[in-house]
C-alpha cells in the first residue's frame, strides 16, 4: 500500500501562532490543551506529532478493600 499525503496550509500570525486546521488536528489526534512535537531532521523536513495531555488523577488506581475491610480503613485482615 502507498502512502498516502495530504498537503493542508496555514498562516503564521503576528506572534509566530499557528492555527492547525481541522483536518490536521484530527489526523493528530490533538484537541484544545494537547501539546504538539516538533522534531526538525537534517534534511530539512519536519515531523509534527501531537502528544496527548493526562490528567493527574488518571495514573491511580483504586483498590479494593480487603474482604471484611472498609476502603480507605487500615484495619485490613489484622487479628484473623
Amino acid at each position: 500500500m502507498a502512502a498516502q499525503t495530504a498537503v493542508t496550509t496555514a498562516r503564521i500570525r503576528g506572534r509566530g501562532q499557528l492555527t492547525r486546521p481541522a483536518e490536521v488536528r484530527e489526523a493528530l489526534h490533538v484537541a484544545e490543551g494537547d501539546e504538539v512535537e516538533f522534531t526538525r531532521h537534517d534534511d530539512g523536513t519536519v515531523t509534527v506529532r501531537g502528544l496527548k495531555t493526562i490528567p493527574a488523577l488518571s495514573g491511580m488506581v483504586l483498590v479494593p478493600a480487603a474482604a471484611g475491610g472498609r476502603a480507605g480503613s487500615r484495619q485490613g485482615n489484622r487479628g484473623r
